[in-house]
């Protein structure tokens, strides 16, 4: 049988060509068990033939699923993959995600609208990442009864969860610095992704924040609001935030970043000023990316496991998916260890020191 050029073929075609009914064609594609498999295989042979191709969203109606899974951020994607870090946790999900013939769909604000991105997402579940349990759409996703995972996020009872321990890292890396003589701090931090929303130290952000100030309150020193600065987490965003704070006086010997993205804006911002790092500024962020051991010098940062992180993200919402109607919520904290390059040293001598010293 030949099929005109200018009509796509349908599955009453193919129905037809095979001596089966419709439902059979549906069977040989959806529910091939539930026919033999000579038959499945003959339908199938024939709509090859035919060029048939079942339509995907009659499919998904059909099955009750899209295959594909969501990874839902509350920044644009033009700026959640100016992060490197996005980048390496995306891999992480995609690896497992196609290991289970899965696609992925990034869902991020529409028009503004985080809200508006869910209703419009055909996802079989979500992850969710940097979102707390007080934003609206966490509450969307719930009331539509959709498999979620938070990644970054304060953990709660109904769903699985995937994190790190930000405080043990955070304060690791201040009590490096503490330990090379380091007395003048500067938290740069990621602000909140709503224009116009307050910075919350809340999630991330206050989990590091309170690792950094018990490291430094435990060595007596203090750590002025003025001096903790936030910007997007991005390269632009650490070398905006280290101009903003050198403007405005401030003089750390020491930089705690709470990216390396953010820390390495901060070196091309000490670059700029003629600061030498690690000798006039040391400098330590937080991930340990890719590119932070290829930097000049190479950052010293916490490591996290990102790649991983998103690995099991995936891993646990696909286990949501499959026992969606029996839950078992799994939260798993993974470690962070301190990498030490060559953007940290010894706190520059004060002046007075220098010259009595000559």
């Amino acid at each position: 049988m030949v099929q005109q050029r200018n009509r796509r073929t349908r599955i009453a075609d193919v129905a037809r060509e095979a001596g089966v009914s419709k439902t059979a064609v549906s069977f040989a594609f959806n529910s091939p068990e539930r026919l033999s498999s000579d038959t499945a295989s003959r339908i199938r042979e024939v709509a090859s033939s035919l060029g048939y191709r079942p339509h995907p969203v009659a499919r998904m109606l059909t099955q009750r699923q899209t295959r594909t899974l969501g990874v839902l951020t509350p920044q644009a994607l033009s700026v959640v993959f100016a992060n490197p870090f996005f980048s390496t946790f995306s891999q992480g999900v995609a690896l497992a995600a196609e290991e289970a013939a899965y696609s992925l769909l990034f869902v991020s604000p529409v028009l503004g609208s985080l809200e508006l991105a869910v209703d419009r997402a055909t996802v079989d579940g979500l992850v969710a990442v940097g979102l707390s349990e007080e934003h609206p759409e966490v509450e969307q996703v719930r009331q539509a009864d959709l498999p979620i995972v938070m990644v970054d996020s304060s953990p709660f009872p109904e769903h699985s969860s995937v994190d790190v321990d930000d405080e043990k890292g955070a304060r690791a890396a201040a009590e490096h610095l503490v330990g090379l003589g380091h007395r003048d701090f500067l938290v740069v931090g990621a602000e909140p992704p709503t224009p116009g929303s307050r910075v919350s130290f809340d999630g991330i952000v206050g989990r590091r924040l309170a690792g950094y100030r018990a490291a430094l309150a435990a060595a007596g020193i203090d750590l002025p609001d003025e001096c903790v600065v936030v910007g997007p987490a991005t390269v632009e965003g650490g070398t905006e935030c280290f101009a903003r704070a050198w403007e405005d006086g401030l003089r750390p010997t020491a930089v705690l970043a709470m990216s390396d993205a953010m820390a390495i804006g901060v070196l091309a911002a000490a670059h700029r000023l003629g600061l030498r790092v690690p000798e006039d500024l040391s400098v330590v962020g937080f991930d340990d990316i890719d590119v932070a051991r290829l930097v000049n010098p190479p950052l010293t940062t916490v490591h996290q496991p990102v790649r991983r992180k998103g690995e099991e993200a995936c891993r646990l919402l696909l286990a949501a998916i499959e026992r969606h109607d029996e839950p078992r919520p799994e939260h798993r904290r993974l470690d962070t260890r301190l990498i030490v390059r060559g953007s940290s040293g010894r706190a520059p001598q004060p002046r007075q020191e220098v010259a009595a010293e000559e």
